[in-house]
């Protein structure tokens, strides 16, 4: 092998379209980042960085309001609760935000790609010439058949009947659809399972919570389901270094999940 084609070899070893950088030079996605720097905010920058292109502001404003309600829940969540806990085991900073995002699973972070997919899979049943309230019941059946009972998006172990900031996202989705952001069809699929979910429950209400609100934005901004579960991840880790930044000033050593005068429960296993 040449050198010439040991050079190809190595310049193909990643091909990337995000970023053209050499000495001297940085540019994601051909803008100069001298150009971005100062002009762009940061939900513009993630947009351009994922998807390739600029959003127009008011595409940009709504997608920060989907970025700006994940931010945090508390450290009854479980990745804010082990990013604590990580960060009295004297951990940096990015340890115990690792910590956290790592954790950000199927149940409990993941649940917006999860309502992505149901979403997505109703939009097309009603592109085939499915009335909603039909695509509705059908998408929720194959959904279920696939990740169980319990529907991703809706209800909330603490919020009943109202997770208080879905309310206000589709409010802000409803007001960019009169704008001409976007066409609400997804707001109004989001709130159609919600009503379905209500009705199959006997009438009594259930919340859309934060994943099935931010689903609806982020469907109606085009982005692909696996994207929601990375987006709640960037929104959640602003949180996630708050309380972990939060907990190294407070001090405090190997801090477990309950204080040590609180024993888990012993069970023995039965001997036949």
């Amino acid at each position: 092998m040449t050198e010439r084609s040991n050079a190809d070899a190595v310049r193909h070893w990643w091909r990337t379209s995000i970023i053209d950088m050499e000495p001297g030079r940085i540019a994601f996605r051909g803008h100069p980042i001298e150009n971005l720097i100062g002009t762009v905010s940061f939900p513009q920058m993630i947009w351009l960085m994922v998807r390739g292109d600029m959003p127009s502001d008011a595409e940009a404003r709504l997608f920060e309001c989907a970025l700006v309600a994940g931010v945090d829940h508390g450290p009854q969540a479980p990745s804010i609760a082990a990013a604590r806990m990580a960060a009295t085991c004297g951990v940096g900073l990015n340890n115990a935000m690792a910590t956290a995002v790592n954790m950000l699973g199927d149940v409990h972070g993941g649940a917006g790609e999860q309502c992505a997919e149901l979403y997505y899979d109703i939009a097309a049943r009603v592109n085939d010439g499915t009335t909603l309230a039909d695509a509705v019941r059908a998408g929720l059946d194959s959904w279920r058949a696939i990740y169980g009972k319990i529907v991703s998006g809706f209800g909330h172990r603490f919020h009943k009947p109202v997770d208080p900031r879905a309310p206000r996202l589709m409010a802000l989705v409803r007001r960019a659809a009169e704008e001409g952001t976007v066409d609400g069809r997804f707001a109004d699929i989001g709130e159609a399972v919600q009503e379905e979910l209500g009705r199959q429950r006997g009438g009594r209400p259930i919340a859309m919570n934060i994943d099935g609100a931010t689903a609806v934005i982020f469907c109606e901004l085009g982005f692909p389901a696996p994207l929601s579960r990375g987006l709640f991840c960037l929104s959640r880790s602003v949180g996630v270094l708050a309380h972990a930044w939060e907990q190294m000033n407070q001090g405090g050593r190997n801090k477990g999940p309950m204080p040590p005068k609180f024993l888990p429960l012993y069970e023995p296993n039965e001997i036949d």
